[in-house]
């Protein structure tokens, strides 16, 4: 546990997120790292819209002192790692892998394929495993006090809560996409040449691992055709 977030910010929550209201998405990026400075890191899956967040990052002066960690579950698509590769290579990116301890065959020996049970506490033992433990072992290993996500508004139901700095876990947590459209996404995309994710031209609005995602359907879209429509949220976004 942090014992001291920042002890200007933590009291002052509303106040700030005041003032990132009016920030723009790269302001509030040098905002986080000009408060917290080697304690700020971003996070990344590289799934169908993370280009946005990183392209923002590499244009800054600070791109090479802003940590990246991206969450490899060790389940993702084929697509998924190619695309990754893609993005690093053409933003110049310098990202660390955060992974579970536990390699995929050791986990489905002791625990099976907690996916495939259709609970939802089988699948919080999943995203437990293979998810938030390894964010929290990397947040802790460089002691990051506020880390940035490109989660948004739109997507479920628990990010129409947010605001634009809040406390998670513990630690502060930074989101400069949070009132960004999916127009506005697909114009940023347009306009930096940024690639699209391989399997949204096969009607994927949102992909995490192989198992849990499915393309948009007739019924369902967005976050809804993520793990079987149990849960929306993997729990990185959340405190429960």
């Amino acid at each position: 546990m942090i014992e001291n977030i920042h002890k200007d910010i933590k009291p002052n929550l509303k106040k700030y997120n005041q003032e990132l209201i009016d920030m723009t998405a790269q302001e509030m990026l040098s905002w986080g790292y000009k408060e917290f400075d080697n304690q700020f890191a971003i996070t990344t899956s590289f799934g169908i819209q993370s280009s946005v967040l990183l392209d923002i990052v590499s244009k800054l002066s600070l791109q090479k002192k802003i940590k990246i960690f991206w969450i490899d579950t060790g389940y993702l698509p084929p697509e998924t790692y190619h695309y990754a590769e893609k993005l690093i290579k053409n933003l110049s990116l310098e990202i660390e892998v955060l992974q579970s301890e536990l390699s995929p065959a050791r986990m489905e020996a002791m625990y099976g394929k907690l996916w495939e049970t259709n609970k939802k506490s089988d699948l919080d033992k999943y995203h437990e495993l293979r998810k938030i433990k390894p964010l929290e072992n990397g947040l802790k290993k460089y002691n990051i006090q506020c880390w940035g996500s490109g989660v948004r508004s739109s997507q479920t139901q628990n990010r129409k809560e947010m605001k634009f700095l809040d406390v998670i876990r513990q630690r502060l947590s930074l989101r400069p996409l949070l009132n960004w459209t999916s127009k506005d996404i697909f114009y940023y995309m347009e306009e930096n040449n940024l690639p699209a994710h391989p399997l949204f031209n096969k009607g994927y609005s949102t992909v995490g691992d192989w198992h849990s995602s499915t393309p948009d359907g007739k019924q369902t879209k967005g976050r809804a055709t993520r793990f079987g429509g149990i849960k929306q949220e993997c729990g990185i976004h959340t405190n429960n």
